[in-house]
């Protein structure tokens, strides 16, 4: 099965939530995940029931295609997705109305708004609740500049112009970074995440590390820059691509489907383009942050590394390590054996992500292996 992602998931929306089974379309385009489906029908993986998960809409698209290929051949199988966003995501994960979250942000481990995450996930579970990698969406600076096919930006012009001290994209500090580039004397018109969003934080925790100097705000899920606010990545993509003069911080995969020029950014390496390798470089960079078998990692924002796209996220799906409901478990077991396989994996390249590089791949395996 295969699913035309935007008149289906556009229908499904009015309900709140993706729902993914085994019957559907009959769209034959897409990820060649199908050598993926068939490892899961060979190892046994295959169930008859329902997952219901929630939370960051950047890994939408993703969580759909893994989701259509596992239910092609697992018949009996619906896993369902709505994508509320991060914070909203890990709050119905603690409350127990889902299976699991997704989240471009690892659980906290120190104390916010009275709640330590990583605490309340934990009791929910009765057992350590894990951080499992599993998409890497890389964060695109996307405009919509009428004659501009190329733009360079450096972190402090990009930190700038989030900030609305650069106003027009004639800028002096905008054409510093791009030397023969006619700029035109068109408004900046920044859009931003109304809701609060791992996307958010982990942009900001860009600006906040390579820009410190101009970007000074702490990083958070809510957005303390300038600009209109639009609700989820669909908002801010669909904001700029009818704004002449429009920038926002977006997944690859939504500048991709919305055609949206793709700033190359310049850590003090030299520009880099934002591709799958450039991306997986980066992420290879990133350096373990927890314990055993929950994976959550710390990027480095600031690198200068030539060739690795510095601005991305990583989404964590967010699980008991012991599920209660042992039934439960295995299904979940199931569909993130499928999902982190490495026919999926690469398919998903094509709608705008970046594979998991091999070095995290294998963690992640071995981490699945190990939930009950």
């Amino acid at each position: 099965m295969r699913i035309q992602r935007f008149g289906q998931v556009a229908a499904l929306a009015l309900v709140g939530s993706i729902a993914l089974a085994g019957c559907g379309s009959d769209d034959n385009t897409g990820t060649g995940s199908s050598g993926s489906t068939s490892a899961a029908a060979a190892s046994g993986d295959c169930f008859d029931g329902t997952l219901n998960a929630e939370g960051s809409s950047a890994q939408k698209n993703a969580f759909e295609e893994a989701a259509a290929s596992f239910g092609s051949t697992c018949s009996g199988a619906t896993v369902n997705y709505n994508p509320t966003g991060s914070g909203a995501g890990i709050k119905q994960f603690i409350a127990g109305q889902v299976d699991f979250a997704g989240s471009d942000s690892a659980l906290k481990t120190e104390e916010k708004d009275g709640v330590v995450e990583s605490d309340a996930a934990a009791a929910y579970c009765g057992s350590p609740a894990w951080n499992i990698p599993m998409v890497t969406g890389p964060i695109a600076i996307s405009y919509n500049l009428e004659g501009v096919d190329t733009l360079v930006l450096t972190p402090a012009v990009a930190a700038d112009i989030f900030k609305g001290t650069i106003t027009s994209w004639d800028d002096p500090k905008v054409a510093a970074v791009n030397p023969g580039v006619s700029l035109p004397k068109t408004a900046v018109k920044v859009f931003f995440r109304s809701d609060e969003s791992g996307t958010t934080e982990n942009f900001t925790k860009y600006l906040n590390t390579a820009a410190g100097d101009v970007w000074t705000d702490e990083p958070a899920k809510k957005w303390t820059g300038k600009g209109e606010g639009k609700e989820k990545s669909a908002g801010v993509a669909e904001g700029v691509k009818s704004t002449p003069g429009g920038i926002t911080y977006v997944e690859w995969s939504y500048a991709k489907d919305n055609d949206l020029g793709i700033a190359q950014v310049d850590n003090g390496g030299g520009a880099v383009e934002l591709t799958g390798a450039s991306v997986g470089k980066a992420v290879e960079a990133a350096t373990a942050d927890g314990e055993g078998n929950d994976l959550r990692l710390k990027l480095d924002y600031a690198t200068k590394e030539a060739g690795a796209y510095p601005i991305l996220l990583v989404t964590y799906e967010i699980v008991c390590s012991k599920n209660k409901d042992a039934e439960k478990g295995k299904q979940i077991k199931a569909f993130l054996k499928h999902f982190s396989s490495t026919d999926v994996q690469k398919g998903l390249e094509e709608i705008g992500y970046a594979p998991l590089p091999a070095s995290v791949q294998s963690k992640v395996t071995t981490a699945i292996e190990a939930l009950s």
